[in-house]
């Protein structure tokens, strides 16, 4: 099946390279040579994947896969890079990249990398939105933002839903303090304070004062699981 593809590289020689071999895989290709344009061509949100220099001109790469996340546009995105590091990886991904490929590359693992990608976003396309989420007898409105627990409403502030919302959708996992960090506060670091027990607690009490059994656990020296 044909795909449309967008390559944004600002060296002409990678960029033909890449255009001519996945033009002849059979997919339609458009090539930005800088950040800037290939932020303006990918917010048509008109491409089925983008293939991304991560050292670019004017808008770098990071940048502008962070600004087409930042527009609701979800188009999977390949990031090329001679940055080997994986502080330099971590960056990419943490910016919304959803693949990274380190130079020099042959083009059949670029191709295989880029099929994946694909199979990966027909699935989820393909897959029923979720509106609710059940764990045992709590029950989580995505669309009404409500939450009730045996039939009773549980009202909850907006952060505290948030992070219920998260642990729901890791029901039965256990969820560390740095992805709740990550996820809720959109913090990469550790503050230093307490931030995440105070709202645990504060959402514990909310979800279990009145009810026989316990939700939200607390695994020692890993973080917290919602499990009925």
């Amino acid at each position: 099946m044909m795909r449309k593809i967008l390559v944004v590289e600002d060296d002409a020689a990678s960029a033909d390279y890449l255009a001519k071999g996945l033009a002849e895989a059979g997919h339609a290709v458009e090539v930005a040579p800088d950040g800037r344009e290939g932020l303006f061509l990918a917010s048509e949100g008109i491409f089925d994947l983008i293939v991304a220099d991560r050292m670019l001109p004017g808008l770098d790469g990071t940048q502008m896969v962070s600004a087409i996340r930042a527009a609701g546009i979800a188009t999977p995105v390949l990031m090329l890079t001679a940055l080997a590091s994986v502080d330099d990886r971590v960056d990419g991904l943490r910016a919304g990249a959803d693949d990274y490929l380190c130079k020099p590359f042959s083009f059949a693992e670029l191709s295989a990398r880029i099929e994946a990608l694909l199979r990966r976003a027909d699935r989820a396309a393909g897959e029923p939105q979720r509106t609710r989420l059940i764990v045992g007898d709590l029950e989580i409105d995505l669309l009404a933002r409500t939450v009730s627990r045996a039939g009773r409403v549980i009202q909850l502030g907006a952060r505290e839903f948030s992070l219920l919302e998260f642990l729901a959708r890791h029901a039965g996992q256990v969820v560390t303090r740095t992805m709740m960090l990550e996820k809720i506060w959109n913090y990469h670091f550790d503050p230093g304070s307490n931030v995440v027990d105070v709202h645990i607690g504060r959402l514990r009490r909310k979800l279990e004062d009145g009810f026989a059994t316990p939700i939200l656990h607390t695994v020692r020296g890993a973080g917290y699981k919602l499990a009925a």
